[in-house]
């Protein structure tokens, strides 16, 4: 049944449509309140030139359909699709950052308190989320350090002979053995805490106050100082405001920037009426994919002219938070935002010309962002309208039990609120996309003139050597071609004529066995060699190359630390850039990923070695027992020297005849002395 023949099948109720391309795989989910209606639309769509959808069903070549019972169950199905399926004409959120909560184990016979990023129905009592998020942790050490209520992972359903180190530094009520402090105590100290948390803590910061102030007098300056910084924590929980709003509410206030079809996203949180936290998201090159948002048939209100575009596919974002969003399906086609429009009084949108739709734009990104999280505050603020807003409202609803709104103010202290935002974001794409990121041509042609090459490089190999005390030496190869790391022409090597400490022979090895075969498959040589470590390894990557008769290639190596760049040949004059130089970021961008490649095999390598240990050949040794003595000395090594010179430190792991039979067996290989070791991963 070919793809037209299948679409006359689908049922006309609500429901998320899977379109799939030759290979299977999913490259566009959507929803829709009618999905025989919606899905047949896209094919009027391809006839009438709409370049979104006629790149998409050039691609399809299937569909699949599940039904729900209502628009609110088919947004929600779409999210999850869209997120486990990631297809690729879809707009991905990808942003995992959460927010961490505090936690009371009241369920424990003596509570504890922890910092965790995640909700459980355990009985737990949870305060938060946290903004910033070391606030969390701040104040639980306030908390041990105030209530003495612990966070250890000592089992407190019964007693033990004595108490932690916690306890001695006056940390911990000590719970754990008897007598050190009463159920009842423990439980008023619990009781302070949940006030404390509770946003009530006005006798702790009075009883602070009191202790600096007698600290201070007593001239104890560290502890005072101490003191201070712990009621400066409470103060900054509950009464430093910032940024006041009227109503004193929960709320979430977006702004936008977006230019040369690149955009800056900034997101303020604001709690108890004042701003706590903020988040930069940003977008480049965003690409040219396009499509309707109606879930019907287009007619005469949605003819392709009066049509709302809007921008899909992925996005590059910061390095700390990678982010990017789907595509809306509201019920009805967005509106158009042009000259004259409300909106365009307040809020930066497309430019002339430009398919960027901030309508689509924010209600993809707050689908995705607020559908999973525990906490949605109950108002949220966008700069622009968009059709689904109230359906999205509703279900976040549903979600958190309480009444949610989802507000485009146009005018007033809320709308001023979404206006300072917006200049936010605007100052974040200055930063970002004007001042700190030159483009990728410029990068590399500042990296060849700091290199003195002779043309600038389109790709760069890379090399680091890793092993522990000569144990396993491996070598990686990764490779940056033309803007980006190219992950398929990754390479890993093993040392094979190398024994003990040495990475300048290993060096010389391993270069000398990846150009040979270039030589000798006739392949063309990188623009650049690098290599990871000092003048050291970068001699031995010469001599490697001189020995093949290489020597007009270039080579360089930057050194750990000094992040010094030495240039063979010019060794007297090291390349010596500025922290913040965008050449020093690329070269340390594929070093690091050099040597987390390198890493990544070496410890694989000792996992495959550590199965076969030598301890598993003592009779009553098996892998429990040889993990448990890896964790607890390790090493082999250190296995040995304990049974050898300390026997009795084998029994804190073992039983005294497993322990025996351990002292026995090194005892007899004693005059071995090229047994092999095992480090703990």
């Amino acid at each position: 049944m070919d793809l037209h023949q299948k679409i006359r099948t689908l049922p006309t109720s609500p429901g998320c449509y899977l379109y799939k391309n030759a290979e299977g795989e999913v490259i566009y989910v959507g929803k829709a309140k009618n999905l025989r209606a919606r899905v047949r639309s896209y094919f009027l769509d391809a006839s009438q030139a709409n370049a979104k959808t006629g790149t998409l069903m050039r691609e399809a070549v299937d569909v699949d359909y599940i039904t729900v019972a209502n628009e609110h169950e088919a947004l929600a199905l779409e999210n999850n699709l869209i997120k486990q399926r990631k297809p690729r004409f879809n707009i991905l959120l990808r942003d995992d950052k959460t927010y961490p909560y505090i936690k009371l184990t009241m369920a424990d016979r003596h509570p504890k308190v922890f910092v965790t990023r995640k909700l459980r129905r355990d009985g737990s009592a949870y305060f938060g989320p946290y903004f910033p998020g070391n606030l969390a942790h701040r104040l639980v050490d306030l908390i041990h350090r105030s209530f003495l209520i612990p966070s250890c992972k000592v089992d407190l359903s019964r007693y033990h002979p004595r108490a932690c180190l916690q306890y001695y530094i006056k940390r911990c009520l000590g719970p754990c053995v008897e007598g050190l402090t009463t159920p009842e105590d423990y439980r008023q100290a619990i009781r302070d805490v949940q006030l404390f948390l509770e946003g009530r803590p006005g006798e702790l910061e009075q009883r602070l106050g009191e202790r600096m102030q007698q600290a201070a007098q007593a001239e104890q300056y560290e502890m005072a100082a101490r003191l201070r910084d712990q009621l400066s924590t409470v103060h900054q929980m509950l009464d430093k405001q910032r940024i006041a709003t009227t109503d004193n509410e929960d709320a979430d206030v977006f702004g936008f920037h977006y230019e040369n079809e690149m955009l800056a996203v900034n997101l303020f949180h604001m709690r108890s009426g004042k701003i706590v936290d903020r988040r930069d998201f940003f977008w480049e090159d965003l690409p040219e994919f396009m499509e309707t948002s109606s879930d019907e048939e287009p007619t005469a209100s949605s003819s392709p002219e009066n049509m709302q575009h809007q921008s899909t596919g992925n996005a590059v974002a910061s390095p700390t938070e990678s982010v990017s969003f789907l595509e809306p399906d509201p019920a009805c086609p967005a509106p158009e935002i042009g000259e004259g429009s409300p909106l365009t009084q307040h809020a930066p949108l497309a430019e002339p010309g430009s398919s960027f739709s901030p309508a689509a734009f924010f209600s993809a990104l707050l689908k995705q962002l607020y559908l999973d999280q525990g906490y949605v505050p109950r108002s949220i603020l966008v700069p622009v309208d968009f059709p689904d807003r109230a359906l999205l409202a509703e279900l976040l609803a549903e979600h958190t039990g309480h009444r949610i709104e989802i507000l485009a103010p146009q005018r007033g202290e809320k709308r001023s609120l979404v206006d300072l935002v917006g200049q936010n974001a605007k100052q974040s794409y200055d930063q970002r996309f004007r001042v700190l990121l030159p483009s990728q041509k410029a990068i590399v042609e500042a990296l060849q003139d700091a290199l003195m090459l002779e043309e600038p490089p389109q790709r760069i190999e890379c090399f680091d050597i890793s092993h522990i005390q000569g144990a396993e030496t491996v070598a990686s190869m990764v490779v940056w071609e033309d803007g980006a790391m190219k992950k398929s022409d990754y390479r890993k090597f093993q040392a094979r004529t190398v024994t003990g400490v040495d990475d300048f022979a290993s060096m010389r090895e391993i270069i000398q066995r990846r150009y040979k075969r270039l030589l000798e498959d006739k392949k063309p040589f990188p623009s650049l060699i690098l290599i990871d470590g000092g003048l050291g390894q970068l001699h031995a990557a010469a001599d490697a190359l001189n020995e093949l008769g290489v020597t007009l290639q270039p080579l360089a190596s930057i050194a750990k630390r000094e992040e010094i760049i030495y240039v063979y040949g010019q060794e007297s004059d090291p390349v010596v850039l500025d922290r913040r130089s965008p050449v020093l970021h690329l070269v340390q961008k594929i070093r690091d990923e050099s040597h987390r490649f390198a890493i990544t095999y070496h410890r694989k390598r000792r996992e495959m070695r550590d199965r076969d240990s030598e301890l598993l050949s003592i009779p009553g040794v098996g892998p429990r027992t040889r993990q448990r003595l890896l964790e607890h000395f390790g090493s082999v090594r250190a296995v040995r020297q304990a049974a050898e010179k300390t026997p009795d430190a084998l029994t804190a792991v073992v039983n005294s005849a497993t322990a025996e039979k351990i002292r026995r067996y090194f005892a007899a290989e004693a005059p071995q002395s090229g047994a092999a070791l095992n480090v703990l991963p």
